[in-house]
């Protein structure tokens, strides 16, 4: 494989880097930070994202027809790396930009391509998933919520739970039964939900973190127009695969990869500065054993990345391989903020706000953040069953 970018491509990169530069907050990661209030936070990273497509950086490698500038995938993953890299307050459409978005420029009628693209990379509506339930999480399969025709619409009753950023959503994709009397992979449907529409109750979880991103949804006899079934009906479970393969691929590792090895960079900054008696993390041959393993495991996730993005550049469809990249970069973060736990000693598991946390409590927040990753975008113990299955093809 040859590392190297075009010409073209380093002065793309330079040219996100000096307009990031240019319109990030002054102070932007020292003097000036996001808001501690969510709600606030959410308007702020809201502003940030419409910014972005202002300026025309939305929508990098999306076809000029939806609204994109047609560029390159190669050109999509540096401006992510570079979003990334400079710390840019992280995007709260991200569900509808990476995976409604291709899911319906995979599955979607023309019709709800021209009605549904352009405003989600604008970010003028936001998007939720509508896939597990209380019952139904990892075999999403089981899911029991109802979709019902009647006459030009549907009827939806049931529960979602786990709904990122529900609150805020003007849509929703459902993934519901609309056939109970076939095997249940075959009887399930994908159809898109205005969350303005009568009947549906939402309530906010609050995390482990104190935060309130997950939602629990309630549908009671929710009226959804025909035209908004998303494929064929009882074909559900072929589109929400379309789904979590984009959710899993690397087009979100790749960017996320740089995030991470910056906060190894942390890590390793604390290691090597001295405590109050004038030992270091770092001084401890077990601690700089497993700083040496994290950074040998971003490499791994590093070419593991490039492997399957280099499949996408030949034009190959990523398929099960993508549960590899998943189940790789949540164990692997897991570990490292548990090492950046040890390393900051007594002061490790101290919360943003507290004048003693290390790293203003990203340590200890990013711990608490982490358990949840081997369980979304399906937990590790799918993926495993997904890799031995199809992609090594053992016996189920």
């Amino acid at each position: 494989m040859d590392f190297r970018y075009t010409d073209a491509e380093e002065q793309f990169r330079r040219e996100v880097r000096d307009w990031l530069q240019a319109n990030l907050p002054p102070g932007w990661g020292s003097t000036f930070q996001e808001p501690e209030n969510e709600a606030e936070r959410f308007a702020f990273r809201l502003d940030w994202e419409r910014k972005l497509h202002a300026a025309g950086w939305s929508g990098i490698s999306w076809p000029k027809a939806y609204g994109g500038r047609g560029g390159t995938l190669v050109e999509q993953t540096i401006f992510q790396e570079e979003l990334a890299r400079a710390n840019a307050p992280e995007f709260v459409n991200i569900i509808g930009r990476n995976l409604t978005a291709p899911t319906l420029m995979a599955h979607g009628t023309e019709a709800q391509k021209q009605r549904f693209l352009p405003k989600i990379l604008s970010s003028e509506e936001i998007w939720c998933q509508g896939f597990s339930e209380p019952n139904s999480g990892s075999d999403l399969a089981s899911l029991r919520c109802r979709l019902v025709a009647d006459a030009d619409e549907f009827v939806l009753n049931g529960q979602k739970i786990w709904t990122s950023f529900a609150q805020y959503a003007q849509w929703c994709f459902v993934l519901a039964r609309t056939d109970p009397t076939v095997p249940k992979h075959q009887g399930l449907s994908f159809i898109l939900l205005d969350m303005a529409t009568p009947g549906i109750t939402i309530r906010p979880l609050v995390q482990i973190t104190g935060e309130t991103d997950f939602n629990e949804v309630f549908f009671d006899d929710v009226r959804i127009p025909k035209a908004n079934l998303v494929g064929e009906l009882n074909q559900g479970w072929r589109i929400a695969m379309t789904t979590l393969t984009y959710e899993r691929g690397p087009e979100e590792a790749l960017p996320r990869l740089v995030r991470i090895r910056r906060d190894l960079d942390s890590i390793l900054q604390i290691a090597a500065a001295p405590r109050a008696d004038g030992s270091r993390s770092a001084d401890d041959p077990a601690v700089r054993q497993k700083l040496a393993q994290s950074y040998i495991d971003l490499e791994l996730m590093r070419l593991t990345g490039l492997r399957s993005f280099s499949r996408l550049l030949k034009g190959e469809a990523i398929g099960p391989e993508a549960s590899l990249n998943k189940l790789y970069w949540s164990e692997m973060y897991q570990r490292m903020t548990e090492t950046a736990i040890e390393v900051a000693g007594e002061a490790g598991p101290l919360m943003p706000g507290d004048p003693d946390a290390p790293a203003g409590g990203a340590f200890a927040l990013k711990y608490l953040q982490s358990r949840a990753m081997t369980i979304y975008s399906g937990s590790s113990e799918i993926q495993r069953n997904i890799i031995a299955e199809r992609v090594l093809g053992l016996p189920r």
